[in-house]
């Protein structure tokens, strides 16, 4: 039995810091085990100009400390009126690594987000022309559609039409949470990925909802059915490198999920790769685990992979029920678990 795991230093593509204090406190889980992460935009007010995005790159940076080497990769909020100059330009820049699409109200902090796709196709024209990634939250947002079948329906109705419309526009379908995703992605040609959490591979809606509600097992999009978790997991058995990791952490006060609201988000920062592991080692692919961790990534965005490595050892994680500093009382996925997997410091 495997007692350590050496794995070139992985990235983090979909991940929320939030800001001010919120953001002191949970950057530094992240930094401690990825070199890179893509930092979501959906601030308020969203982060929508170079220099909306250059200030939060340097506030990250502070967070995390001198110390670091970790490196925010920065997005830009698409909106119906966001112009198409100022995107190119943060991209040739290397301020912005991407765009973020949200549908108008699908989650926290999109209400500015995008009405109708047809009213960026100017922006899009200018991403697929200078390669620039569109990050996707894959859900619609028509109050006839059922929750559960959200992604399904943006599939057919959204993404794929508008691929047809860009076919050299680069994609990554964010949070899967469908076999139907799974499929989509796996068809698609080379210039479409998708990312999976930590959380979409170990619960399916039963554990959100079955002896009562559980809050923190609440995201969005909605953990769906077990064959559909069942699909994301034997998907990343096969090492298909358009597949990759993308821990989507929120983070969230308890008052705010134990509420009448119960915001939409796992904050899975501080076990991220140890749960990961978990899923491999239980998956039989402990091996796959550095691919879609450390290399899957970096190759779609066209970025060098990383020099250093990390190690997890079998010496087992006692999560706790609770993260209370003071600043702020967050409950972490796996809260009150054991996992098998530790990184080491």
């Amino acid at each position: 039995m495997t007692e350590t795991l050496t794995i070139r230093r992985p990235d983090d593509w979909h991940l929320h810091l939030r800001d001010g204090e919120m953001l002191k406190l949970v950057a530094p889980y992240t930094a401690r085990q990825f070199k890179r992460a893509i930092v979501m935009p959906n601030l308020v007010p969203p982060v929508t100009t170079i220099a909306a995005a250059a200030a939060y790159r340097e506030r990250i940076r502070a967070a995390v400390g001198p110390d670091s080497d970790f490196e925010p990769l920065m997005t830009a909020y698409l909106t119906d009126t966001i112009d198409p100059d100022e995107v190119a330009k943060g991209f040739e820049d290397g301020v912005f690594t991407a765009c973020k699409l949200y549908p108008a109200g699908a989650t926290t902090n999109s209400d500015s987000g995008v009405t109708d796709i047809r009213k960026i196709d100017a922006v899009l024209a200018r991403m697929a022309e200078i390669g620039m990634p569109l990050l996707v939250h894959g859900e619609v947002v028509s109050a006839d559609i059922d929750i559960f079948d959200r992604e399904k329906v943006f599939l057919e109705r959204i993404l794929g039409p508008t691929l047809d419309r860009f076919p050299d526009l680069k994609v990554v379908l964010e949070h899967i949470t469908t076999a139907d995703s799974v499929e989509f992605v796996k068809a698609g040609g080379s210039k479409i990925a998708a990312t999976i959490t930590a959380h979409h591979l170990r619960i399916d809606r039963n554990d959100m909802l079955v002896g009562g509600i559980r809050p923190h097992m609440y995201c969005l999009p909605v953990a769906k059915r077990r064959q559909h978790k069942e699909a994301l997991r034997e998907i990343v058995t096969t090492g298909d490198p358009k597949f990759f990791l993308g821990t989507d952490s929120a983070p969230h006060e308890r008052h705010a999920k134990e509420s009448a609201c119960g915001c939409a988000g796992i904050f899975s920062a501080p076990v991220a790769l140890e749960s990961y592991a978990e899923t491999f080692e239980e998956l039989d692919c402990l091996e796959k685990l550095e691919g879609f961790a450390s290399e899957h990534g970096p190759r779609f965005y066209g970025l060098p992979l990383n020099e250093d490595t990390v190690t997890l050892e079998r010496s087992g994680l006692d999560v706790p029920a609770a993260i209370d500093s003071g600043r702020a009382d967050l409950t972490p996925f796996h809260a009150g678990e054991r996992l098998s997997w530790r990184l080491r410091s």
